[in-house]
């Protein structure tokens, strides 16, 4: 019978110590997670007053708005575009640049990882606005091109200046994690499928890429999810001349006037839930070619 009782008080001593650990992280994650989401989602089916506040009349009608108003089904087509060309020109510029900074020579590895870190240094919006300088008529480009004799473009404000800004933010999140997959490849592979004939290309089709596939599947992850809502850039670089999801949440939220929250909280939704349909489709899909 004690020794029953003693056991009791060492599981209970156990759950104790337990709940000390995760309550300060569950408690974080609730007050700053969790309950902004449910707060979004409860507004996403409410109705719009007046002037602007939020009357608790459950509706649908947001959501019908974005299914059949042109201006929030192609800002959700134009940001999803965007960012999947956003990741794919990351990738292809990150991947061999990860190999160059695997394959150096040691003592020069961590300075060419601390070139890739070093924009982190500086604010994103400070960035962003040197861009807009650089880009600009009278920036370095066009100066240069007109020092030789050629004619100016027209750089800034354009959605080619909006795709440079977000590949520019980007880059560092897809190389770190192609860098630590990179590192890990056994390498004699590759001379192995060289001396059973495959060419390079092919032995990093079938081996190599496969290989570090996870490396590949974490980055384009970091970079899809927050190109989605990205409204910085467009705004800075391409002028606004085009609306994606975060230049009409940021309208919604702030700059209507009445502001428009219901809506724009039901905006947030469906982004989240088209994420992650796309996230789980990709993972799914990359966890296959894998086996």
């Amino acid at each position: 019978m004690a020794l029953d009782t003693l056991q009791k008080r060492q599981i209970r001593g156990a759950r104790l110590r337990l709940a000390g650990l995760i309550g300060p992280g569950a408690l974080w994650l609730t007050l700053f997670f969790a309950m902004p989401l449910v707060i979004i989602l409860l507004y996403s089916f409410m109705t719009n007053g007046p002037r602007g506040n939020v009357v608790w009349q459950a509706t649908l009608d947001q959501y019908l708005t974005l299914l059949t108003k042109d201006t929030y089904v192609n800002a959700y087509k134009r940001s999803i575009w965007v960012s999947i060309l956003t990741t794919l020109a990351s990738l292809l510029i990150g991947y061999p640049l990860a190999l160059f900074i695997v394959r150096s020579p040691q003592r020069w590895r961590t300075a060419l990882l601390f070139l890739v870190l070093i924009p982190f240094w500086t604010n994103f919006l400070v960035r962003i606005y040197a861009w807009q300088i650089i880009l600009s008529n009278n920036g370095l480009i066009n100066s240069t091109l007109q020092a030789l004799g050629l004619p100016q473009q027209n750089l800034l404000n354009t959605e080619n200046a909006t795709l440079l800004g977000l590949v520019y933010g980007e880059l560092p999140f897809m190389v770190l994690p192609l860098y630590a997959s990179i590192d890990r490849f056994d390498f004699t592979l590759m001379e192995a499928a060289a001396d059973l004939g495959a060419s390079r290309w092919r032995a990093f089709l079938r081996i190599m890429l496969p290989i570090t596939m996870p490396g590949v599947a974490a980055g384009s992850v970091l970079v899809f999810i927050p190109t989605v809502g990205q409204f910085v850039v467009s705004e800075l670089l391409g002028g606004a001349k085009v609306d994606y999801i975060g230049d009409l949440l940021q309208r919604l939220f702030l700059r209507e006037n009445p502001p428009k929250w219901p809506l724009g909280s039901a905006m947030a939704v469906v982004m989240m839930v088209v994420l992650m349909a796309l996230i789980m489709l990709y993972f799914r899909s990359t966890t296959e070619e894998d086996r």
